[in-house]
């Protein structure tokens, strides 16, 4: 199936700049070592592939699904076969010992990728999950940076979201607060990120649930209110090996807007995705006639869909990837934007931060309501609306 059609694209949003940075590109990969964590995600993965293609050195890779890893090393091997240098993937979680000690046993990676991430705003709807986000995004970041300037590891990246943008979700604001950590650790290691928008078909996106919805014969439910850019799994990769490779310290890179970057619906991408399969969708006015019809429809040619307004929290009515308080270069790249950083942090309120987030898990003992407020101290414009609704109330 054709990504970029469906998302309303005829070419790759990145093509002229890789070409144009491949020669320096492939130079500087074939020379180095990667570790990526998180690297069997979609992101991750995409990640992974990039690197591999221009021969690393060494190229480890970490992530917490050890059957996403095996899958990694099987799709890996059938498209590109092997490479003269070493290439691991180890199971592991990178909050636990067993990957201090595979750290402290090695460590030695000229570049470290840090693609793990908790990336749903379903994961806020509890406290219990919410505070894992604060430590996957924040503390993990934080703690795998300073294992890296340990190891003198030459140049660390994360990954960020277009939602630490004036963040309206916790997911959002918690990257935001990961980016003020790294500023911190800017001063010992260089460092750099990207914020980008959604990426099409990512595991866990509406979009895959698009194919699990076929597959077992479900409907398509899809909000019709909401507009979102989208970029390819490659493209997500390509944007990240760039700004690994070529980022000066505290860049964050992210895509230009423009023709090729547009916006497009949840529920027009459905309707795409269903023609592309030979189906017709056919609009129904509620969850219990979608479940019903969907026995029916499919074989007359037409599928059942549900297309609603959203009022869950968390949605942005809007994406965004820079606000305009920070300082831009846009004359770099043809299709990529910077984001130049000072390394401007609050070291007090950081350290009351961790000292609170710290005593909530001694006690065992927090609410929602304790860390949205911990939140704003250090976001104090974070503009968080709790609708009382979420993701998983619905179909």
């Amino acid at each position: 199936m054709n990504i970029l059609k469906l998302i309303g694209r005829e070419k790759e949003l990145f093509d002229e700049d890789i070409k144009s940075h491949e020669s320096k590109l492939s130079e500087i990969v074939s020379k180095s070592s990667f570790l990526v964590i998180g690297g069997a995600g979609s992101i991750g993965q995409a990640v992974v592939k990039e690197i591999f293609k221009r021969d690393p050195l060494k190229l480890h890779v970490v992530d917490i699904s050890e059957n996403n890893l095996v899958e990694l090393v099987r799709d890996i091997r059938s498209s590109f076969g092997y490479i003269k240098g070493e290439f691991k993937t180890f199971a592991l979680d990178i909050g636990s010992v067993e990957y201090d000690a595979f750290i402290h046993s090695d460590g030695r990676y000229d570049y470290l990728l840090n693609l793990s991430a908790l990336k749903h705003v379903r994961s806020e709807e509890d406290p219990f999950t919410l505070m894992r986000m604060i430590d996957v995004n924040i503390f993990n970041t934080d703690k795998t940076i300073a294992q890296s300037i340990q190891k003198r590891v030459k140049k660390y990246f994360c990954v960020s979201t277009d939602k630490a943008a004036n963040p309206v979700n916790m997911m959002g604001a918690s990257k935001r607060i990961m980016e003020m950590f790294l500023m911190r650790r800017s001063k010992y290691i260089k460092i750099s990120t990207a914020r980008f928008a959604n990426v099409a078909f990512s595991d866990g996106s509406l979009l895959h649930g698009f194919n699990k919805r076929i597959e077992k014969k479900q409907p398509i439910v899809a909000p019709n209110d909401i507009k979102r850019y989208f970029v390819t799994p490659q493209e997500s990769g390509e944007l990240c090996l760039m700004s690994c490779i070529f980022g000066q310290n505290r860049d964050i890179f992210f895509p230009k807007l423009s023709s090729e970057l547009n916006l497009i619906s949840f529920a027009d991408i459905a309707v795409k995705y269903l023609k592309e399969l030979g189906y017709e969708p056919y609009i129904c006015k509620n969850e219990e006639e979608a479940r019903t019809l969907v026995h029916t429809l499919p074989q007359e040619g037409k599928w059942p869909c549900l297309f609603t307004s959203s009022d869950t929290t968390g949605e942005k009515d809007f994406e965004e990837f820079f606000t305009d308080k920070e300082t831009l270069d846009m004359e770099k790249y043809q299709n990529l934007g910077v984001i130049k950083n000072e390394p401007i942090y609050d070291e007090i309120k950081l350290n009351s931060f961790t000292k609170k987030i710290l005593q909530f898990k001694q006690r065992l003992s927090w609410s929602k309501e304790d860390i949205v407020e911990e939140f704003l101290k250090l976001i104090p414009d974070f503009n968080y609306k709790d609708t009382g609704k979420y993701l998983d109330s619905k179909m």
